[in-house]
């Protein structure tokens, strides 16, 4: 079985971080492995109060995996949320040692590493430090074989502005890594989500949904993660990832949710059959 290592928040009420994702990669049957940033009850954003990992714990954590021959078997590594410069800096040396692991027990020929930039978004602006975001625009996007920003965090990373999927296309290119960017903006009432590589880009827009829930951006780099160790086609990796969004917000809103059903909809999300608008840019 794929085994998948995330290094980023817990939050044990809320469908939002590297909890929520657990839920995603074992829909897909991959193992997950979560290593906590954050320590969260609930959600932030209705008003739970965690605890951040200290770099201390987390650096421990992390060894204990290693102890366990782990870092040899994994097939996907996702950052996330990060609370402390220092967490990202272990962070990044958890990539670079699992990248040269001897992997005879692995079920995959090579570790694909996802970076979701977690720093911030529109209209509030960052809601790490700075110095954290300095951390991960610095040592995890370089590593990174593909990032998952909101438009926000695109625009922060290139230090440009952003108006228009073209122009998100555009700033993707400029950081030299293949993207999957979430809320780029498309027609009237439709949200999309940008798929860029070197030689292509595609917008696959769904309608925007009135309150979606927190934790779409977990969902989107889970789900991608999960196509891409699948052995699927970048491409079409992003294109179920986008329908699998436009499923899970559809009957979020139906069932007047506060979370992503993700658990209830494991298997709609691993065989969506919402529609999306595709458009080459």
């Amino acid at each position: 079985m794929p085994l998948a290592l995330i290094l980023s928040s817990f939050v044990a009420a809320s469908r939002i971080g590297g909890a929520a994702q657990q839920y995603v990669l074992a829909a897909h049957k991959i193992d997950p492995v979560l290593a906590p940033t954050v320590m969260f009850g609930r959600t932030p954003a209705r008003g739970g109060r965690g605890e951040v990992t200290s770099p201390e714990v987390f650096r421990r954590m992390l060894v204990d995996i290693e102890a366990d021959a782990l870092f040899g078997m994994v097939d996907l590594i996702i950052t996330g949320h990060f609370s402390d410069p220092e967490q990202v800096e272990i962070a990044a040396g958890v990539i670079e040692r699992v990248r040269t692991t001897e992997r005879s027990d692995a079920w995959g020929a090579r570790p694909l590493v996802l970076v979701d930039p977690v720093l911030g978004d529109s209209p509030k602006g960052l809601y790490v430090s700075y110095e954290v975001a300095a951390a991960v625009e610095s040592r995890l996007v370089p590593l990174a074989d593909w990032i998952t920003p909101n438009l926000w965090e695109l625009a922060f990373l290139a230090d440009r502005q952003i108006n228009s999927a073209a122009d998100a296309r555009d700033a993707a290119r400029s950081l030299g890594r293949p993207a999957l960017v979430t809320s780029v903006p498309a027609r009237e009432d439709e949200i999309g989500l940008l798929y860029v590589d070197k030689e292509e880009a595609v917008l696959f827009a769904h309608p925007r949904r009135e309150r979606a829930p927190n934790g779409t951006g977990d969902l989107v780099t889970a789900s991608f993660g999960a196509g891409l160790v699948e052995g699927r086609d970048p491409r079409d990796a992003a294109e179920r990832t986008a329908r699998a969004v436009a499923e899970t917000l559809l009957v979020a809103q139906a069932w007047k949710s506060l979370d992503l059903p993700i658990v209830a909809l494991a298997d709609r999300i691993v065989n969506p059959t919402a529609q999306v608008r595709i458009e080459a840019l």
